[in-house]
This record gives C-alpha cells, sequence and structure tokens, in this order.
C-alpha cells in the first residue's frame, strides 16, 4: 500500500506517535520510512523525522512532525491514530530478611537465587561500577538473549558482564522535544545520574556485597531480592529539571526490552492516568504479557485514594509499605534525662553541654512558625519545636537551620515525618508525650542545657510493621474500579541500595555528603521488590504465565502486622483496606507453592477490554491487531485473584453481584480444598458454589462462583468499603486467600 501525497503549508513542529493499520513493507521501519519519505514537505533526510519504529509495543511509530506533515500522514488509508507526545516522571540490606529470604531454605536455594533469569529495569540507567553489580558467582549470560551494552558518555560495552549484560538508553523523545541531554551531568548514555535506576537494579538484582552502609545507618551485606538474576537496563529518564521522561522513549525502551528477551520487566515510572488505548505503559505492557513477560509497575506516591497509576489487570501493581527497622537517636537534657526518637543524621556524637531554647511565651517561635525565630535568641542552640498542624517538621527544620540554631528536637506524633536527606543539622523527632518531660526541664531551669545529642542508632523488630507508608498510592483505580489495585504491597520506606555516588545525597553544614549506598523510599523501591521476587518464582516455575506469577503472589500475602492486627495505614492512622494494600505484603517463601493459581492469558485481556466500552479503532490501538473475539463476559468474569464490586449512590439495596473464577492445581496432584470465609463485616454476606474443590491431578481446572450480597453500604471519607476475605484451605496446609471488596464509587 503506498501513502497518498498532500502538499501543506509548513508549521512549528512536535513529536508525534502514529498509529498505522497492519499494512507492512519488507519490515515495520521500511514502512515508516516510505510513509516519511512520501511527504511533500520531506526534507529528504528522513532521519531528521523518525524518532522510533516500533515492533513490539504497538505496530507504529514517533516522529518529529510539523502541523502540515501530520496532516499528510493523517490522509493516508494507513493512518489508524495520532497522539501528541507525553510525559512520565519517576515515582529503593535489610529488606531481604524482612522478606524472610535464607541462604539455606525456602525459595531462595530453591529458585538458585534467580539464576539465568533475566530482569529488564527501564528506568534511569545504571552505575556499572556499583560493586552490586560485580558478576562473581553469575552463570553465563542466556543463549537466548539478543539485547546490547551501548557506547556513550562514560560508557562502553566493557563496563558488563554477566551481571549486567544489557544497558541502552533512549532519548530522541526528549532531545525533539527541545531538552538538551547532551552537557555533563546528564550522561548522554546508558550510565546513571540520578541514581535511581541504579538504586531499583540493585534492589532487584543486585549481587552479594560485604559491608555497605548508608552514612554508619543499616550497616551490614547488601543484595537483591535475585541475587544470581542477571540484568539488563534501560535509560528512559533523565536528569532533567522536571525529571520527566518522553512517552516514545518509554515505549522505545520496552520495545527493545521486549525484542532483547527480558523474563522479568519492571517500570517505576508512572504516565498521567488515561484510558488503556491512549496509556503507553499499558499498550507496551500487554505486548510485553502477549509474550510470556512478567511486567511489574510503580501504584504511585500521590498518597491518597483514586491515585492509582498502572493499574491495567495485566500489570502487577504494587505499593509500598514500612520495615520493621527504624533509626534513632537520644538527647541527654541537664537534669540527666536521656530522651529517644527518630533519627537520620549522618554523623554519631557531637559536642556536649549544648544551651536548649524554647519559645515558652511565643506561640509561633513555639513551633518554629516560618520567619519566627529570632536568630540572636537560637544561634548554636538546639531549639525546641512544638507539634501544631500549621506548620510540618520540614518546614521546622528549615527554619531553625536558617535561623541559626545548632539542632533541634521535633514535638510530634505524626506518622511520616522527614526523609532521610532532610536531617541536615542534628535532630530527631519525638513523641509529644515525651516531650513533655523535655518542655517541663526546659521551663522550669534558666539556664536549660542538652548534655548530650548521639545519633547512628538502629532497631529492629519495631511495632506495628508493616505499615501502609503516607505516599504510597490507593485504589480504587479511576479507569477500571472493578479492578483492586494495588496488587500487592513490598517494602517502599528505607530502602538501602546502590546509587550513583556523584550526587550529593545530604548537605551538612558546608558539606556536601554522597555515598555507594542511600536509604530511599517511595513505591519505585517497592517495585523491584516485586520484580525480583518475579525473578525467583520464573527461575522455580519457567512454565508459568506472567498472570499465574501474580497470583502466586496475590494469594499468599499477609494482611497482618507483627502485632496481629490488620495493617496500619499512615495516611489515616487506622486500620487500613485492600484499597491501600491490595492482596497483602508480599511472601516470597510462601509464593513459590501456592496450591492453587487463577491462570489468565492474552483472551482474558482482550474480554476484559470489550467490556470497556472501546470503539473499535480504540481496540485496535491497544491489541494491535484488527480481529478479536469478544463474547461480553462481565468485569466480574476476569479470571483475577481478588474480587471487586462497585457500588453508587444510584444502587438499590440490598444488591447481590456474582463472580466467576477458574482455580488451576499447582499442587499435589491429588488435593481437597474447602472454602473459608473470614473478617465479614455487618451488612456483607458471601456464599461460595461449591464449597469443596477436588482435584485428581496437577493442572487440572475447578470453577467456583462467589455470590456477594450487599445490605447497605454507608460512610463519607476516605471511600465506603466493606471487605473480607475468601481463603481454599487443603490438607497439606495451602491458604490460597483472596480479598473481597465492596465500594461505593
Amino acid at each position: 500500500m503506498q501513502c497518498p501525497k498532500s502538499k501543506n503549508t509548513k508549521h512549528t513542529s512536535s513529536i508525534w506517535t502514529i498509529l498505522r493499520s497492519l499494512c507492512l513493507l519488507s519490515t515495520h521501519e521500511s514502512w515508516h520510512r516510505s510513509i516519511l519519505n512520501s511527504l511533500s514537505s520531506s526534507p529528504g533526510d528522513d532521519q531528521e523525522l523518525l524518532l522510533y519504529s516500533y515492533n513490539h509495543v504497538m505496530h507504529g511509530f514517533s516522529a518529529r512532525l510539523t502541523p502540515s506533515q501530520l496532516s499528510e500522514v493523517e490522509k493516508s488509508p494507513a493512518h489508524l491514530a495520532t497522539y501528541p507526545e507525553s510525559f512520565g516522571k519517576l515515582l529503593t540490606t535489610y529488606s531481604p530478611k524482612f522478606l524472610g529470604l535464607q541462604q539455606n531454605v525456602g525459595i531462595w536455594p530453591a529458585a538458585s537465587y534467580g539464576e539465568d533469569v533475566i530482569v529488564g529495569i527501564i528506568d534511569t540507567g545504571i552505575w556499572p561500577e556499583s560493586e552490586s553489580f560485580n558478576d562473581e558467582g553469575m552463570s553465563p549470560v542466556p543463549q537466548k538473549w539478543k539485547g546490547k551494552c551501548e557506547n556513550g558518555t562514560a560508557f562502553s560495552p566493557s563496563y558488563c558482564n554477566r551481571k549486567l549484560i544489557g544497558a541502552q538508553s533512549f532519548s530522541k523523545g526528549l532531545q525533539a522535544a527541545g531538552i538538551n541531554i547532551s552537557n555533563e551531568p546528564f550522561f548522554n548514555s546508558a550510565r546513571d545520574y540520578m541514581g535511581h535506576g541504579t538504586h531499583t537494579a540493585s534492589t532487584a538484582v543486585g549481587n552479594y556485597v560485604h559491608d555497605v552502609s548508608h552514612f554508619g545507618y543499616a550497616r551490614g551485606t547488601a543484595k537483591g531480592v535475585a541475587p544470581r538474576a542477571h540484568l539488563a537496563v534501560y535509560k528512559v529518564l533523565w536528569a532533567t529539571k522536571t525529571r520527566e521522561s518522553a512517552s516514545t522513549d518509554v515505549l522505545a525502551g520496552m520495545d527493545q526490552a521486549i525484542d532483547d528477551g527480558v523474563d522479568i520487566m519492571s517500570l517505576s515510572l508512572r504516565i498521567n492516568q488515561t484510558s488503556y488505548f491512549a496509556d503507553s505503559i499499558a499498550k507496551g505492557s500487554l505486548s510485553a504479557i502477549e509474550k510470556g513477560i512478567f511486567v511489574v509497575c510503580a501504584a504511585g506516591n500521590d498518597g491518597d485514594f483514586k491515585t492509582i497509576y498502572n493499574g491495567a489487570p495485566w500489570i502487577t501493581t504494587v505499593g509500598a509499605g514500612t520495615l520493621d527497622r527504624s533509626f534513632h537517636g537520644k538527647v541527654t537534657l541537664g537534669n540527666g534525662v536521656t530522651i529517644g526518637g527518630t533519627s537520620y543524621f549522618p554523623e554519631s556524637g557531637f559536642n556536649t553541654n549544648l544551651p536548649l531554647y524554647y519559645g515558652t511565651r511565643n506561640r509561633s517561635k513555639a513551633i518554629c512558625n516560618h520567619k519566627s525565630l529570632d536568630k540572636k535568641e537560637v544561634i548554636g542552640k538546639v531549639v525546641i519545636c512544638d507539634y501544631s498542624t500549621k506548620i510540618n517538621v520540614s518546614e521546622q527544620i528549615k527554619e531553625v537551620e536558617t535561623a541559626g540554631g545548632y539542632g533541634a528536637i521535633f514535638l510530634t506524633d505524626a506518622s511520616f515525618f522527614l526523609f532521610p536527606n532532610e536531617y541536615t543539622i542534628p535532630s530527631l523527632i519525638v513523641p509529644t508525650a515525651s516531650g513533655i518531660r523535655v518542655k517541663e526541664y526546659v521551663t522550669k531551669v534558666r539556664n536549660p542545657i542538652v548534655n548530650d545529642m548521639r545519633f547512628l542508632l538502629t532497631r529492629f523488630s519495631t511495632k506495628p510493621a508493616p505499615q501502609i507508608a503516607k505516599f504510597s498510592s490507593r485504589g480504587p483505580s479511576t479507569i477500571s474500579p472493578g479492578v483492586l489495585k494495588p496488587d500487592i504491597l513490598a517494602p517502599g520506606v528505607d530502602v538501602l541500595a546502590a546509587v550513583s555516588p556523584i550526587v550529593p545525597y545530604i548537605r551538612v553544614g558546608k558539606y556536601d555528603l554522597a555515598s555507594n549506598y542511600a536509604l530511599y523510599s517511595g513505591t519505585s523501591m517497592s517495585t523491584p521488590h516485586v520484580a525480583g521476587v518475579g525473578a525467583l518464582l520464573k527461575a522455580i516455575h519457567p512454565e508459568w504465565s506472567p498472570a499465574a506469577i501474580r497470583s502466586a503472589m496475590m494469594t499468599t500475602a499477609y494482611v497482618k502486622d507483627n502485632t496481629g492486627k490488620i495493617f496500619k495505614s499512615q495516611l489515616t492512622n487506622s486500620s487500613s483496606s485492600p484499597l491501600d494494600f491490595g492482596a497483602g505484603h508480599i511472601n516470597p517463601n510462601k509464593a513459590m507453592d501456592p496450591g492453587l493459581i487463577y491462570d489468565m492469558g492474552l483472551q482474558d485481556y482482550i474480554q476484559f477490554v470489550c467490556g470497556q466500552g472501546y470503539t473499535k479503532k480504540q481496540m485496535i490501538l491497544l491489541l494491535r491487531r484488527t480481529r478479536w473475539s469478544c463474547n461480553h463476559k462481565s468485569i466480574h468474569d476476569l479470571n483475577y485473584p481478588s474480587f471487586m464490586a462497585v457500588l453508587s449512590n444510584k444502587t438499590r439495596y440490598p444488591v447481590t453481584m456474582k463472580f466467576n473464577r477458574v482455580v488451576t492445581n499447582v499442587g499435589s496432584d491429588k488435593s481437597v480444598y474447602r472454602a473459608h470465609l473470614e473478617n465479614i463485616p455487618t451488612g456483607m454476606r458471601i456464599t461460595v458454589k461449591p464449597r469443596i474443590l477436588t482435584f485428581t491431578r496437577k493442572h487440572q481446572n475447578r470453577s467456583f462462583v462467589v455470590s456477594v450480597v450487599i445490605d447497605k453500604l454507608d460512610g463519607e471519607y476516605p471511600i465506603p468499603t466493606v471487605f473480607g476475605f475468601l481463603k481454599w484451605i487443603d490438607q497439606d496446609s495451602h491458604i490460597v486467600s483472596s480479598p473481597i471488596v465492596a465500594i461505593k464509587y
């Protein structure tokens, strides 16, 4: 098919992603070049127009076009749709131990630590010199691997080894948008300036490293979740002022990862919530899933309900939880009383007999309000800052530092205070109950002092843990609220892993401090944990589909903290729900032997998309085909390992919803599972038919129906929610758990 020509006036150029119908020349790229060469306003060198030709994530290309050129393309009978460039943003040791990973028992030895599995990290690149990417003990590069290590600024193929087997960068979209990445320190190569990609890669697959720490905190050995898995990195995010990524570059990275042969694809980034046919990550992920690649993405860091990103049902979406490790400091007052609190200040001890200040008679000074402190009164002193809803601790510490205070004691019961790199002066966070003793002392003594302040103290087995991180995005998904998101929770707070050592982590006084390893927080950090567990499961069960891997994680997850209660939410400071944690916190050792799985393939997702109300053209954009089969199944019949009933203000009660599911036996040949219902609240009635599932061989399927009756669903904030759990339990102690959730949306 030849594209017709038409003449138009040339205008300012923009970047466009062009989707075409399925007419082909010898290759996709040759067809795309022929389209651009056919333009009457073409400069003759199509390299100036063509950015990427996509082979897997979509049937189309991205190009830099003027409005007149775009108009010509859109008149072609082969043209399907056009999208302007969009931009995405970034959204982590001890965590493997917290996950229960052990050298001699459980999933680590069973999976040979992820040997021969290839994990693709789509992020900000890699700092290849990090010890986390040494190849000691690594197996040879798998024969199926087709990737490469590129040449570029401060990067060459010689940096790759049996651990780091691929490293490529993608920036054409960003550069076409007028963003210059050629100057230092951006590194026009796969080298990581920001440290984010290095951290996620180290968390997922970092090799064993002795004696690492974060400025003295968290000292010990470091390793990733799958330390024997191979690593391929695709740099699509750059250290620009906005730290954005072009969707064309993200798609190109995903396309290359699919072509190279990765087994796991991890993306700790997001693009704005939009319909799946217009969502680059959703489209690229569906292509990867079709190739059997397990795709895991960050849920987002917007820290509220209805803020989930990457919520397509073929993506495994990850929220962030805390560890049971905390970092502390302590202050000894002049009267000998010692008070402990949270602190990440990166030095151990300081001068003794420091004067102590508290704005007793001035409320604004007492809370260290903006521009309230008098430099003459506080310079060189340790300042007490009272709790207030008018100002947060981040603002208070800036006020104390600006006024010349030597250090600070912050009194607050908030569950989330400062990030580690905000402790720029000697300071600690003290609960308000303990703060009473501090204020009593400072108000009764004429010249109160601090005998000493000490830091770099680490505590383990802190309670309650895990908690849902305050910043972790919550469900429901605004695009498809009928699918529970996030899917799973994983460690995402104070995760120690490798970083780029050239970027200062914190400024203390006049000095910028950097490190080879640092504590990061975010769903960006929880995501590579799940990618690593996915690699371990892939090593044990290479025949499992991406849906099977996710199902194993979800149905073996736990939902109670180390005090025996449902996880606490840092956002609401109260008990959480599956809108916060999905199916629960990942439990790798249980996931390798789930007993039953809820399996799905491409056709299941096509059925789901059929129910989204998309036009034929929109379906083609997402599915990359012109023919498909729809039988108009209910969203309730998507074979998901969780159950979600969505009600509205117009719902008439009582309301009944039915969910059809199929489970596959991956446990003992002969197994009998019985249904158990737990934590069912008043106003929610659940029946399961049949209540007993009998299997006579492995890989046998059994169907069941869950009927959910809601008598009434009231409440306002944050979202009216009730939930319980269905657990299938067999004679071998397999517990296959699924949340059943009803919300008013």
